[in-house]
């Protein structure tokens, strides 16, 4: 593990980076508070710090304090070093954010042990934030195709129609429809279904931009928000979205499969306050017209509803 120390004396450093290599550890030279903060701040920052208490440019009690208004994560251990030893300052040391400290001169066995237990309420925070990604994740995302679930995509496109009607630029928005979907299931099983829905959603994510939102809408209907995307470019989309699919067949145990998809989608550029139901009706009424004209391809809605009256004073 990498472990930060700043400590501008060069003898307490040199000794206390002899100790540290010899325990195990990968160690971060800082020589004063200023150097030490730059450090810390990086994307590598360690997460385990030895702070002398008094340094040039920052003190190691105003660099734990800094370290906690930033409230960053992965979390940093703090242990601070000084010749301090009355009662109301090592209050102040940990008050001020401190999670240990280690009077001068240090007894190396019981820095060890005090930086041992820091190791370990690292990695425990760290087993902590992996566990609650894991639940965001699965909570915001579908389990089979890892685009976003219904419920997320929904709120994407709220925030993107807010932003839209802030900032005046249109959004694009797309239902995707695989064809036939009933049938592959039918005639393939639903292992091979699976596998069409998966390489349907790798294929969406090649095409769009990274700040394109793609959620399974539900069963074979994929939601595509895109933000910035007129008229044009949604026609495009739409064809090269075709393209992908006849050059990428599903896998089935009878053999590659097909796809073609369906989509209807909507330019929102008029700004009247309109609602992501309401334009997702137009959308699905798109879709439902592109099936119905003969599938794989884009109808793409030609108007939209006026916006509700405000009720009566």
């Amino acid at each position: 593990m990498r472990i930060l120390v700043a400590e501008d004396n060069a003898v307490f450093q040199k000794i206390l980076e002899n100790n540290l290599k010899a325990w195990g550890y990968e160690v971060v030279l800082a020589s004063d508070g200023t150097e030490a903060w730059k450090i810390l701040c990086g994307p590598t920052a360690p997460q385990l710090a030895v702070l002398d208490w008094m340094m040039p440019g920052m003190s190691g009690i105003e660099l734990c304090k800094k370290i906690r208004q930033e409230n960053r994560e992965p979390y940093t251990y703090v242990i601070l070093l000084t010749a301090l030893h009355g009662e109301d300052e090592l209050v102040a040391g940990m008050e001020a954010g401190a999670d240990d400290y280690v009077t001068k001169p240090f007894k190396p066995a019981e820095l060890r042990v005090r930086l041992r237990a820091g190791k370990r309420v690292v990695e425990l925070q760290n087993d902590l934030v992996q566990a609650r990604e894991a639940l965001r994740v699965k909570a915001t995302h579908d389990s089979l195709t890892g685009l976003w679930n219904h419920e997320e995509i929904f709120r994407l496109l709220d925030l993107e129609l807010f932003r839209a009607e802030r900032q005046k630029t249109p959004v694009g928005i797309v239902l995707a429809d695989i064809d036939h979907f009933k049938k592959i299931n039918d005639t393939y099983g639903h292992l091979a279904g699976d596998q069409a829905l998966r390489m349907v959603a790798q294929q969406l994510q090649k095409l769009v931009r990274s700040y394109d939102s793609i959620g399974r809408y539900g069963g074979d209907e994929f939601l595509l928000v895109l933000p910035g995307c007129d008229r044009a470019s949604l026609t495009s989309l739409g064809a090269r979205l075709r393209d992908s699919l006849q050059e990428n067949q599903a896998a089935s145990p009878a053999g590659p499969i097909t796809l073609t998809l369906s989509l209807g989608g909507i330019v929102y550029e008029q700004h009247r306050g309109i609602n992501a139901t309401t334009l997702l009706h137009e959308t699905d009424s798109a879709l439902y017209r592109a099936k119905h004209a003969g599938r794989d391809q884009l109808v793409i809605a030609e108007t939209l509803p006026p916006a509700a009256s405000p009720p009566p004073a």
